[in-house]
């Protein structure tokens, strides 16, 4: 999905740029509601919810093509949305309950990894076959969601329930002592919405990229992720959150000044993949926001305050890319200078992070 979206709203249903700042508006409303989590785990436990959310993921991605025009694709990633964003809620609730403190930072950039080399299949096929065999969209959407629902259909029979080491709270949760961790996650939400809705729309807008060029481009960060994240896991366990959370909000400040400069100075195509890889790498470092929370947490709060967090991570997400996207229309400059102050806030906050 990620890797023909793009293409796909501007090839066959004709967007511009406002068009998918209101599609990544609507795909965020279901993280934005997130919250609700907490009701459903009244009756479903974590893990259920979480392998019934990934079937509704790929059962949407799968007739993703089928609806190419304005309502249609609204609707399905609606659909898709509320499947990715409640098994991400409880995906991270678990991670945390699951994985011990001393190995989490380790652990989750581990995880990172194998995410990154299941997709890098993905777009590696992806890449071989588009010009290849003339694929589809229809085609490809049909084979990534289906691949989605028959994995998750095979971890619903093939795992046992697994039992988490303290029994968790089920109501709203919100704590005064939690407010750095709830401030960070909102500016994560927001600086990464531009990140997702208009960097990779740059390539395809102002560069001309085709399926199989941003394709490439993914995999380029995928091969890194694979490598790098374990790697950074272990740097955040080494040198503790505070210290990577700076490294990483000051590398992204100079990424999305750079973005800008591409519009300012009408910079190759070269420059701006290679801002785009960079980019991506220090996204991996966010896994210090997680097991910051985990050291200062209540293990109790865990599930309610993952979706507490996910709620308030996706706030911005759900006007900015609107928002953004009129504003990409008269200076696309102007978006990636928005980013820019974004991380220098987060930066500012990552200082208030204790150093023990």
């Amino acid at each position: 999905w990620s890797a023909l979206l793009n293409n796909f709203v501007i090839e066959v249903a004709g967007f511009d740029g406002a068009d998918i700042g209101t599609l990544h508006s609507i795909r965020e409303i279901p993280g934005f509601f997130a919250i609700g989590v907490i009701a459903i785990l009244l009756v479903m436990r974590e893990q259920v919810l979480a392998l019934t959310s990934l079937i509704l993921l790929g059962a949407a991605t799968a007739i993703f093509a089928w609806f190419p025009t304005m309502s249609g694709i609204l609707i399905v990633t609606m659909l898709s949305s509320i499947g990715f964003n409640y098994y991400e809620t409880v995906n991270q609730s678990l991670q945390l309950q699951w994985i011990e403190k001393g190995k989490a930072p380790i652990v989750l950039g581990r995880l990172i990894a194998v995410g990154s080399g299941a997709t890098l299949v993905a777009y590696g096929l992806l890449v071989l076959t588009w010009k290849t065999f003339d694929l589809s969209y229809n085609f490809v959407f049909l084979m990534g969601g289906g691949a989605c629902v028959a994995i998750a259909l095979y971890c619903w029979f093939a795992f046992p329930q697994f039992q988490s080491p303290t029994a968790q709270r089920k109501s709203l949760i919100l704590r005064k002592r939690y407010w750095l961790y709830y401030a960070l996650q909102f500016m994560s939400g927001a600086r990464r919405q531009i990140f997702v809705v208009f960097a990779g729309f740059m390539m395809v807008e102002k560069f001309g990229f085709e399926v199989h060029n941003i394709t490439a481009l993914y995999m380029i960060n995928l091969l890194i992720n694979m490598f790098v994240a374990p790697l950074l896991g272990r740097a955040v366990a080494f040198f503790g959150e505070r210290r990577a959370l700076i490294f990483e909000y000051v590398g992204l400040t100079l990424v999305f000044v750079s973005y800008a400069a591409v519009y300012m100075f009408d910079l190759s195509a070269t420059v701006a993949a290679g801002l785009y890889v960079v980019n991506h790498m220090f996204f991996s470092l966010a896994l210090a926001i997680k097991t910051y929370f985990q050291k200062i947490a209540d293990p109790a709060d865990i599930a309610p305050t993952a979706a507490v967090a996910f709620t308030i991570n996706h706030i911005a997400a759900v006007f900015l890319p609107v928002g953004l996207g009129l504003v990409w229309l008269i200076s696309p400059a102007a978006v990636f200078w928005c980013a820019a102050g974004m991380a220098v806030v987060s930066l500012m906050l990552s200082l208030l992070i204790p150093r023990t």
